[in-house]
């Protein structure tokens, strides 16, 4: 197939997603309008299925709880890429779109990837040449990305229903990215309200720690000598994280931060229950690894100071991120179709964690962040300023990324995969997630 018959492929996909994006949009108006957090996506997932429903395409749902995973054409053809699109929401009260009751909000803009997903699915699908493609696409709608709500995912792995707290690790460990030789995912970029593209390199990893000080209540005021203060142990603590911080090396790009979920129960008794919740990440597996060890002494040091119990479960959190540079050199061709010089933009290395890092370990992927956003992640004013930019635009950079690796007998999807190295295999990367399970101090209570 010669270059302008590619492009007449490009420009008829396209055109079925112009034609459609009304539809696009107002679906990714619909989840913004339901935020739901991991592994409690019911809604979200029902819709994804009402789409794949109303185009025609197969699928699987209940996967890793809520996921929904749909292909472009029957059966496994040749080479299958995957596009993703991540269904949870994190949570952040006071934007426009947070739920009152759940405080769970799409400011980190996963309702524009599965705009963006739907939005290739649509193309590929109603333009009618998936016969043209030496291969298959996979749909696939992943649930819980924000790494939070701890006790309650704990709670789903003791009922069996999950093993890891991401939704793609999930995933990966149910076999469902077995069959997937490509994967793609986008991001929402940050304080950039216009048309831009911005092209990733990688990321950080990290651990998650629930840390628990247990000490012994008392009155605050008549007797607190015969109490044992586990807030005070926990700000010990805490303070021996920051004086290690000289320790990490500048090239680690190490970020410790934490949350107090339970400080005490009344302010009159010497807090003897207090609760932490944090992340250790770092640019590499070593780093996360070391700088966990690290951590750890310092945080028991905190409950040695004062007398009381300290109790640490540390978490598989999420590898780092190691985008595939060959994938992104196509994709950054796509984007200098339709977009200006100066929008494509290069992002280099990101201190944020995402699971799409666990994914880059074992298969060539890449992650790039998409414009038309005011305000940052995670925060109540993050806005949508251009949803056509922020949803519709991927999608079109998505699926002529797919044509690009499907067409001549899918030659550029062979080169990616051949240039790619993978960290890890399926089977040591799940020895490297469960290895990173470990409690210090005893089972927490």
């Amino acid at each position: 197939m010669d270059a302008k018959e590619i492009e007449k492929l490009k420009q008829k996909v396209c055109k079925a997603i112009d034609d459609n994006s009304e539809k696009i949009i107002s679906f990714s108006k619909s989840v913004e309008k339901e935020p739901e957090l991991g592994f409690k996506e019911k809604k979200t997932s029902e819709k994804m299925k009402n789409i794949f429903d109303d185009i025609g395409l197969k699928y699987r749902d209940g996967l890793a709880v809520t996921g929904v995973k749909a292909k472009l054409k029957d059966g496994h053809n040749g080479i299958n890429i995957a596009i993703l699109g991540e269904m949870d929401a994190v949570i952040c009260r006071g934007n426009k779109n947070t739920d009152p009751e759940t405080g769970a909000a799409h400011t980190c803009g996963h309702h524009l990837q599965l705009g963006a997903l739907i939005g290739s699915a649509i193309g590929l699908k109603l333009s009618g040449i998936s016969d043209r493609l030496n291969g298959n696409v996979t749909f696939m709608a992943v649930p819980s990305e924000e790494c939070i709500e701890f006790d309650y995912r704990q709670k789903l792995i003791q009922q069996g229903k999950i093993h890891f707290f991401g939704g793609k690790q999930e995933l990966i460990y149910q076999g469902e990215f077995d069959d997937v030789d490509i994967a793609v995912m986008m991001h929402s970029l940050k304080n950039c309200p216009d048309p831009a593209i911005l092209i990733g390199k990688s990321s950080n990893g990290f651990l998650a720690k629930t840390i628990q000080y247990i000490g012994k209540a008392a009155h605050a005021a008549e007797a607190p000598e015969q109490g044992v203060n586990a807030l005070n142990a926990a700000m010990i603590g805490l303070i021996g994280v920051n004086a290690l911080r000289e320790t990490f090396k500048d090239e680690d790009y190490v970020r410790f931060h934490s949350i107090i979920t339970k400080g005490g129960d009344v302010v009159n008794s010497i807090p003897d229950d207090v609760r932490i919740e944090s992340y250790v990440r770092a640019r590499t597996i070593d780093a996360m690894v070391n700088t966990s060890e690290k951590v750890d002494r310092a945080l028991k040091a905190g409950g040695d100071a004062v007398g009381a119990k300290t109790i640490i479960r540390t978490i598989p959190g999420y590898l780092p991120l190691e985008c595939s540079q060959e994938l992104n050199d196509i994709y950054r061709h796509n984007c200098s179709k339709i977009l200006p010089k100066g929008s494509i933009l290069d992002g280099g290395h990101f201190f944020a964690s995402t699971d799409m890092g666990d994914v880059s370990q074992i298969l060539p992927s890449i992650h790039p962040y998409v414009g038309g956003i005011s305000g940052s992640l995670h925060e109540k004013d993050f806005n949508v300023e251009d949803y056509y930019s922020a949803c519709v635009l991927p999608a079109k950079l998505f699926a002529m990324l797919v044509i690009d690796l499907l067409t001549d007998n899918a030659e550029k999807a062979r080169y990616v995969i051949e240039k790619f190295r993978p960290q890890l295999s399926k089977k040591e990367y799940l020895k490297i997630l469960s290895g990173f399970n470990k409690v210090i101090g005893g089972e927490r209570c």
